[in-house]
């Protein structure tokens, strides 16, 4: 099943046909009724949603015979347009919601624009620029409440990290964690005491804590505009500039024009190489006007706080 639908070009959350396999069962040797197992294939070979219908005149155990060594029941495969494609046009399928790395490794291709690239930034880089700022000691301890408080990174291959969407948003555990960082002594030690009063977490229905007047809540009610203030705002352009560091000393520009020059048949290992670079890259550049587009916003707010002020004055 899979081959077949291999055969047409996947395109991301823009594909025209579904692939789905109908598998039917007999309940017994009589001709008593079957039922066909609907399961909807991807070109990533995983089942993506799976039902049970009753057969409607359709294929049954008798139509096709089943094969002599495994016994298993036969399986017809469907193929759905789910849109009207123009005669003469290409007809699309999808391999499933991934990003150019993911491609790449799994069928061996890259899109660009592709809405579901990601950039990491490993736990490991924000401890290195805590560090570059306050002793081991100041970052493990704010590292330990940080996951008091039931945050976390993501990992893999014992590697934790934060993802940066397409659009340049960070995760919020990321915020969190440069959050409390960047708490004054006193505001850290009344969150370690808050939290340390409340005990378990999980016993606790919705805790919140209070840090100089504001809220900071657990996993799940953090809110990204408390979270984003000028200090964290610095830190995310510092992680920014690290993280941008790994490309080494050519510019985004440089890269675009070296792939515009780029024989993808010839040299397929660094046409895709440079697409995932200058994808990640203008991520990273979406991140830095996240960063830089707080102050705007904070400012904005507190503009239109004193407004409010000075109206209730008059």
């Amino acid at each position: 099943m899979v081959p077949l639908a291999d055969l047409f070009n996947h395109k991301t959350a823009a594909e025209d046909v579904h692939f789905t396999a109908v598998s039917s069962h007999s309940e017994s040797d009589s001709d008593a009724d079957t039922d066909n197992s609907v399961t909807e294939i991807d070109g990533d070979d995983e089942p993506i949603a799976q039902d049970s219908h009753s057969e409607k005149g359709g294929f049954s155990g008798g139509d096709m015979d089943s094969s002599p060594t495994s016994g298993d029941d036969p399986t017809v495969l469907e193929m759905i347009m789910i849109k009207d494609v123009k005669a003469g046009s290409e007809v699309f399928n999808t391999y499933g919601s991934l990003g150019n790395a993911a491609l790449l490794h799994r069928y061996g291709f890259t899109e660009p624009d592709n809405p579901f690239d990601i950039v990491n930034i490993d736990l490991e880089l924000v401890l290195q620029w805590s560090s570059s700022l306050f002793s081991c000691r100041y970052g493990r301890r704010r590292l330990s409440l940080w996951r008091k408080l039931e945050h976390s990174g993501r990992v893999s291959q014992n590697s934790e990290y934060f993802e940066i969407s397409f659009d340049g948003e960070p995760e919020v555990d990321l915020l969190v964690l440069l959050y409390i960082m960047l708490l004054p002594e006193e505001a850290y030690h009344e969150l370690d005491l808050a939290l340390s009063a409340v005990g378990n977490l999980n016993k606790s229905p919705n805790p919140c804590f209070t840090v100089k007047g504001n809220l900071l809540f657990i996993k799940g009610s953090v809110s990204k505009n408390l979270l984003l203030t000028k200090d964290v705002r610095e830190a995310l352009l510092l992680l920014t500039d690290s993280r941008e560091a790994f490309y080494g000393l050519s510019s985004l520009d440089d890269d675009i024009r070296s792939l515009k020059g780029c024989c993808r048949a010839s040299e397929y290992k660094l046409y895709h190489s440079l697409m995932l670079r200058i994808s990640e890259r203008r991520i990273l550049e979406k991140l830095r006007c996240y960063a830089a587009g707080g102050s705007r916003i904070l400012t904005t707010t507190a503009k239109g706080a004193n407004s409010r002020r000075k109206v209730k004055r008059k």
